[in-house]
């Protein structure tokens, strides 16, 4: 490549490689903006539970005065809550916050300037894409470190958890007491051909962390919904004759999957914020769109098929009934979900031809499939091969140029799914060969002796590589003095073009002619590249 047309196809990489990646966003920011959405519903319930429960110990602790053998259910109080605050602490700093933290700027403060960006205006996590977080650190471990993973200890502590509030229930009570903190095994095992996977490893690996957080929030808000039924069990033991109101409410929906393709049905689980439990006589009904739907243990499922592609909304409506005053308070939200079809996404991630002697970097994104059912593989011109990276990317090989016409294609296959982007494959481009940090021009005569030999630039490449000077002719032309001429093998001076350089004075003229390099991937003749041509002063 000559260097007058490197400023106009670098331009035409540039293009093309930013069309690449907003086509690519476009599908994967419809889909984290998802698990965004459902990830705050959960956190803004939770909110709501602790403002329920706060209010709860003193109903308990006044309605225990009025006998001393009610006392031992006051006394359960502390706990209750320590339980729900030992077991939402640990979730919150060792696993959601520490995750944050190390897919951001690891200055060990979780939510810190530096673990977010800005796009479009909107602040999102670093690592919100990250699968290597959740899938080392939850699932695998680090065994060379002899460190554990966390996911096996998280279900042991959802048990541990589960077990220690049951202990705050009369033992006459526990077999009837149902309580949302718990781990299910029977879909897990089902889904999995009888645990052939883990738990850890069927909830968490290869997940994003931003699919992984509602998760963890939803364990999370699973053990206050928890303290409170506890909470509730001991109010109802102190027979208090005040009623519990909650000032605040919130509808929550929690989708099975927030995009879903056409001809798929949506289906969501939909709940009060803080609602009362069956056992409870507060009276709490929930519509969608007008239409009532039917309730069990105080939430109810709700579900449409998707007959068309882009944003859908509805909104739900939950009315509760206060038992003392019968007083009915509604409340209302609209949630949205996106309707899209499977696409494959190919983009080459540096440049939009692939180069000899280099790894090229290749991203490969299947909207609607998981990544272990999408199948990668190379064929056409250029020698290419193709494999998978450690990041989760794909890293192309080539051994020759196509010729015109002539392409490498990336082949990808998926369930419903194909596709085949093409891809020029070419040598790298000629390096420019430079004395130090000079291409030609004028020079001091000190700063000229003390070069120490010629080396090839890669300009404008964003490749980590380099090429080396093979040899150069040197010319000396100094005034009233014939031409002295030496070859020199390499790129650094040495003989007599070393000897020559040492005789430099203002005046003198050197030509470096001949200069020839050699580049990764290079298996023929070496290159041709540009002269130097300096004037001594």
């Amino acid at each position: 490549m000559s260097i007058p047309k490197e400023p106009r196809q670098l331009m035409i990489n540039i293009m093309y490689l930013v069309l690449t990646a907003l086509l690519a966003l476009n599908v994967s920011a419809e889909i984290f903006n998802a698990f965004k959405v459902v990830d705050e519903g959960l956190q803004q319930s939770s909110a709501a539970l602790d403002e329920s429960n706060d209010k709860l110990p003193a109903v308990i602790e006044k309605g225990a005065k009025k006998r001393p053998d009610l006392q031992t259910y006051a006394d359960r109080i502390a706990g209750v809550r320590e339980t729900s605050k030992d077991f939402t602490e640990w979730v919150q700093a060792e696993l959601i916050d520490y995750m944050i933290d190390q897919t951001g700027d690891k200055d060990g403060v979780a939510g810190s300037e530096g673990d977010y960006i800005v796009y479009k205006g909107e602040s999102k996590y670093k690592g919100e894409k990250d699968k290597d977080i959740t899938t080392r650190y939850l699932v695998d471990g680090d065994k060379g470190k002899g460190v554990a993973p966390k996911g096996p200890e998280l279900k042991q502590k959802i048990l541990d958890a589960r077990a220690k509030f049951l202990t705050f229930i009369d033992s006459t009570d526990v077999a009837t007491t149902e309580i949302p903190l718990d781990v299910d095994d029977e879909t897990w095992r089902r889904a999995t051909g009888k645990g052939k996977l883990s738990w850890a490893s069927f909830n968490f690996k290869q997940m994003p962390m931003q699919a992984t957080l509602p998760i963890l929030n939803k364990f999370i808000n699973d053990a206050k919904a928890t303290e409170a039924e506890v909470l509730n069990y001991l109010m109802k033991k102190v027979g208090t004759d005040e009623a519990v109101v909650l000032d605040e409410f919130i509808v929550i929906s929690s989708p099975k999957k927030s995009y879903i393709i056409k001809g798929e049905r949506y289906e969501t689980e939909l709940s009060l914020g803080a609602a009362a439990s069956s056992k409870s006589n507060t009276k709490v009904s929930l519509s969608v769109n007008g239409q009532p739907v039917s309730m069990k243990d105080g939430k109810a499922t709700w579900s449409q098929t998707a007959t068309g592609l882009g944003k859908k909304s509805y909104t739900a409506v939950a009315r509760v009934t206060n038992p003392v005053t019968n007083e009915t308070k509604e409340y209302k939200n609209t949630y949205e979900y996106e309707v899209g079809e499977r696409s494959v996404s190919v983009s080459a991630l540096k440049m939009n031809v692939f180069y000899i002697g280099v790894p090229n970097p290749v991203g490969v994104s299947a909207a609607g499939v998981p990544s272990n059912q999408v199948k990668v593989n190379m064929t056409g011109g250029g020698g290419c091969s193709i494999k998978r990276g450690g990041d989760g990317n794909y890293v192309v090989t080539a051994s020759r140029p196509t010729k015109k016409g002539e392409f490498a294609y990336v082949n990808v296959t998926a369930p419903g799914l194909t596709a085949k982007s093409e891809f020029r494959v070419k040598a790298i481009p000629d390096p420019v060969a430079k004395l130090g940090l000079n291409a030609g021009g004028s020079m001091n005569n000190g700063e000229f002796r003390a070069q120490r030999g010629v080396i090839a630039h890669l300009e404008n490449f964003d490749f980590d590589a380099k090429c080396n000077i093979a040899g150069f002719n040197l010319v000396r032309v100094a005034r009233r003095e014939d031409p002295e001429s030496a070859i020199n093998v390499g790129g650094t001076l040495s003989g007599d073009a070393k000897r020559l350089v040492g005789q430099a004075k203002p005046g003198d003229r050197f030509f470096f002619e001949n200069v020839r390099a050699k580049c990764p991937g290079d298996t023929g003749p070496t290159r041709k590249i540009n002269e130097l041509v300096f004037t001594i002063k």
